[in-house]
């Protein structure tokens, strides 16, 4: 069973047991070192794949955070050629590590997709 969820801006396709790196996720998503991520686009289960319009009603990723991280820094350089205009800045995205423990699907999703 597999799911392909949204957060911070990117898709991430995921199943149970993977660790993955995502954007800092909102206070109110965490709650005691572990997430519901409700953003779900696909499901793909043992017989059944249900697709989201946009989302997949009644699914949910709950997940685990391991550690909150900084990514590497990015440095960014600017300038203009014959004018003398150099600017250099850096940036380090600050980072959530998180486990996936349980792709759910309620049974109300699956009748209601199968019509």
């Amino acid at each position: 069973m597999f799911a392909i969820l949204e957060t911070g801006g990117k898709q991430y396709k995921v199943a149970e047991g993977d660790i993955l790196e995502v954007e800092l996720l909102p206070e109110e998503l965490v709650k005691k070192n572990t997430a519901s991520l409700t953003a779900i686009l696909l499901v793909q289960g043992d017989k059944d794949l249900l697709i989201g319009d946009p989302y997949v009603k009644n699914a949910k990723v709950k997940a685990k955070v391991l550690d909150e991280i900084k990514a590497d820094k990015i440095r960014i350089f600017k300038f203009k050629p014959k004018k003398g205009y150099q600017k250099a800045q850096g940036h380090r995205q600050k980072l959530h590590r998180i486990q996936i423990e349980k792709i759910e699907i309620k049974s109300s999703a699956k009748a209601k997709e199968t019509e």
